[in-house]
């Protein structure tokens, strides 16, 4: 059986929960979890995790919106090229949505099984901030 933690829940259940709504869920239980490092790290891990999908989110969505006002707006011949700009786009901001979602999933159940896996940014920031 798994350590409790100060929330009285058992740390992978504190773990777990801490991705549940990404940022949100991360910070609360960082905050109400002050003791055990392992709920405190997948926290942290939460909060540095769901900062970099938001940055990358926006930047693809600048990304789309530069395309479209620079390639649509200027004329019927750069039409095609905006056209094949913004359906590759789209599939990068699909295949970051579907990879997002998989690795949100994935780092709720080894978190649930106990495990701490590292995501190689968010990781490092966890550290500093455990």
């Amino acid at each position: 059986m798994s350590q409790r933690s100060g929330t009285g829940l058992d740390e992978n259940v504190g773990g777990a929960l801490s991705y549940l709504l990404g940022f949100i869920t991360g910070i609360i239980m960082y905050f109400v979890e002050p003791e055990n490092e392992f709920v405190r790290f997948h926290a942290a891990q939460s909060i540095a995790l769901s900062a970099v999908l938001i940055v990358i989110s926006i930047v693809l969505s600048v990304i789309s919106t530069l395309v479209t006002t620079l390639f649509f707006v200027n004329s019927a011949g750069t039409f095609a090229l905006a056209s094949i700009l913004s359906l590759i786009i789209g599939l990068i901001y699909l295949v970051f949505a579907v990879g997002s979602f998989a690795l949100w999933i994935y780092m709720m159940v080894r978190a649930y099984q106990g495990k701490t896996p590292r995501i190689p940014i968010a990781a490092g920031i966890a550290d500093r901030m455990v």
